[in-house]
């Protein structure tokens, strides 16, 4: 019996040394081999190139963005050749990473369709990522300074008729794959697994500070006491501008910048959230009205960003740390975008670019302290008197 169990373990390590031993019969599958001939970067989108507009359904911006793109991170993203194979152009690679954005496709779909290896796809598309967030960060998403801040404020009093707002702020969940052993961590109350994407968007509905990788359980209060803006903005160390009057509230006395949220966030002295309750006073369901008119910059931005970059409509198939990766390059491809692009000619705001919102249901009521409640109350003296505007009469 014991002979038997020695020559059957000398026939299993015989096979195992042959099979380790065993010459690989195709170093390049033949379909890769034909890349340069057949693949999409090679073929459909030379042609594209020949029609801006469908090269923008393709890549979600024109061949300019895309050039100008590539001008600022191809140094980043490009490989040398080696004896063995010659590596994908910094183009090239690009594309891929756009057009995973873009769609949401698997990996081994866009490995496919641009005759590359799925395991090449799965390294070039984080990598290209995380280059397009450290090349256009600091152009692009950089923390405004208190002269930012103050314009911020002057375009939303301009175009939202809300004075003193520095910005809009909300959070977005992103489905994932379940990741493993995290329990419900990633689990929110849609009932599917994410991370968070908490950001703040400014009157022209670009992203100025954005914090990804939230749990999916936290709340929005939760995602925003533990971001570091949270943090700064609690801590007063966020370089808001110093406090002013109202236009022609100058007896109301000065009031700090502020930022405006929806019923999720907790009532801060600069940061307003809406009346809580049903069946309000009119000058309270005025004042939630002005807000809510304010805030829809930031809905209408995560609304953008879904739009153009398809990916947010699918269930993101990788670890929640890549996910991130994503998550902050198309936010900042789309702040790069909105600000390149020359037809982007804003029109002048009317009645009817934002519905009256009489039917905003019970909103939950928490704890807030003094001065943050007398804020808000001179913002709703203020908006029933000197600073109302005609439409609001129909709230």
């Amino acid at each position: 019996m014991e002979d038997i169990t020695t020559i059957a373990a000398l026939y299993l390590l015989w096979k195992s040394y042959k099979r380790s031993n065993k010459r690989r019969s195709v170093w390049v599958h033949n379909v890769i081999k034909r890349r340069t001939q057949f693949g999409e970067y090679h073929s459909l989108i030379k042609e594209l190139r020949l029609d801006d507009c469908r090269f923008q359904r393709y890549f979600r911006m024109t061949c300019v963005q895309f050039d100008d793109l590539l001008a600022r991170v191809g140094v980043r993203i490009s490989r040398m050749d080696t004896n063995y194979r010659r590596s994908l152009s910094a183009a090239e690679r690009l594309s891929i990473c756009l057009r995973y954005l873009a769609t949401g496709d698997s990996f081994r779909t866009i490995a496919n369709s641009f005759r590359v290896g799925v395991s090449t796809v799965s390294t070039i598309i984080p990598d290209v990522a995380t280059a397009i967030w450290d090349c256009l960060v600091e152009e692009f998403m950089a923390v405004p300074s208190t002269e930012e801040w103050r314009s911020i404020a002057e375009k939303f009093e301009e175009r939202w008729n809300f004075p003193l707002c520095c910005g809009a702020l909300d959070g977005k969940h992103v489905v994932l794959k379940a990741p493993e052993n995290t329990g419900s961590q990633f689990f929110n109350y849609k009932g599917t697994f994410s991370l968070d994407l908490f950001a703040v968007v400014d009157a022209e509905r670009c992203f100025r500070v954005i914090d990804v990788g939230g749990y999916g359980r936290t709340s929005d209060g939760g995602i925003l006491a533990n971001s570091a803006f949270g943090q700064a903005l609690k801590s007063g160390s966020l370089q808001l501008p110093a406090g002013l009057p109202l236009s022609g509230g100058d007896h109301l006395g000065p009031l700090p910048h502020v930022f405006v949220a929806d019923e999720a966030f907790p009532l801060r002295k600069n940061l307003m959230r809406p009346f809580p309750g049903r069946n309000l006073p009119r000058e309270r369901r005025i004042f939630n009205y002005r807000l809510s008119r304010a805030r829809l910059v930031v809905e209408n931005a995560f609304g953008i960003l879904s739009s153009q970059w398809r990916m947010y409509r699918r269930v993101i198939e990788v670890q929640p740390e890549v996910a991130e990766k994503f998550v902050k390059a198309t936010c900042i491809l789309h702040n790069f975008l909105r600000r390149t692009t020359q037809a982007n000619t804003q029109r002048a705001f009317s009645v009817a670019d934002v519905e009256p919102l009489p039917g905003l249901g019970r909103i939950a009521a928490n704890n807030s302290a003094r001065e943050a409640i007398r804020v808000r109350e001179v913002f709703t003296s203020y908006f029933n008197a000197e600073g109302m505007v005609p439409w609001q009469d129909d709230v």
